[in-house]
């Protein structure tokens, strides 16, 4: 197997994606943030000291999305054309999904899955003085469309596919799927 993010000599690179055509991409992940019942209660009831916490997050994960690049290194600058964050709260904590989408040369899984870390960091960050033992759980790509490798979607996860979306999205159109 090659590693394309290493050079001959095993140095690491960014991969050339000059050649590549553009295609329509995109990219759904899911994570989870556990916390206390105190802290459920104040996100059910809009009384976190912090403020509207599920807001931040929404937009912290808007933004994360888009700035990739700035935190991982080797990752392409791209065009992020579409960023939607979803936050639903349990009885454990916040559910956290957030889906990417772009028409350029390479995939937005790195982006999805950064939006959504992001998204539960700034839910940490708004909670910790009700709760010091708030816990990010399983941050995993959920579905990914385009690209060579074409689509894919993780076995076994529920809500998850061309008939899934969020609430108030329309689903993708055939051609925006192309």
């Amino acid at each position: 197997m090659s590693f394309t993010h290493l050079d001959a000599a095993g140095r690491a690179r960014m991969v050339d994606v000059t050649l590549k055509q553009p295609t329509v991409r995109t990219a759904t992940a899911r994570g989870f943030v556990r916390c206390a019942p105190e802290v459920v209660a104040a996100l059910r009831n809009g009384t976190a000291p912090k403020g509207d916490v599920l807001a931040v997050a929404r937009i912290a994960g808007i933004q994360a999305a888009k700035s990739t690049p700035a935190l991982l290194p080797l990752a392409h600058v791209i065009g992020v054309h579409r960023a939607s964050v979803d936050l639903e709260v349990t009885d454990e904590g916040v559910e956290i999904e957030a889906t990417v989408g772009t028409a350029d040369r390479t995939g937005v899984e790195m982006e999805a899955l950064t939006s959504v870390s992001v998204a539960a960091l700034a839910i940490v960050d708004m909670v910790k003085g009700l709760d010091k033992g708030t816990l990010i759980e399983n941050v995993r790509i959920v579905s990914k469309t385009g690209g060579k490798s074409g689509d894919w979607l993780r076995p076994g996860e529920p809500g998850v596919g061309p008939s899934a979306t969020a609430p108030g999205e329309v689903p993708a159109t055939e051609g925006e799927r192309a």
